[in-house]
């Protein structure tokens, strides 16, 4: 199984992007809870990034609010 990363991000502009591992597939627990808008997540500061609707900033990249607590992402299931 493969180790995963303590941060990643969906963005490909930024540091945390792997396309490879994004390309897996990705599942992100958040205090219990799975949650399919991650746009980013650090486990060992334990926050996520989560989109905001379909709201936009002024460069056309979604909206985000930064939400904490007990992160735990897993490799999902090849169906």
């Amino acid at each position: 199984m493969t180790d995963l990363p303590d941060r990643l991000c969906t963005n490909p502009r930024s540091p945390y992007y792997d396309e490879d591992l994004l390309q897996q597939g990705i599942g992100i627990r958040f205090r219990g809870e799975e949650k399919t808008n991650v746009d980013e997540y650090c486990v060992s500061e334990g926050w996520v990034k989560v989109a905001v609707g379909n709201k936009v900033d002024r460069r056309g990249n979604p909206m985000t609010i930064k939400l904490t607590g007990t992160v735990e992402p897993y490799l999902k299931p090849n169906e």
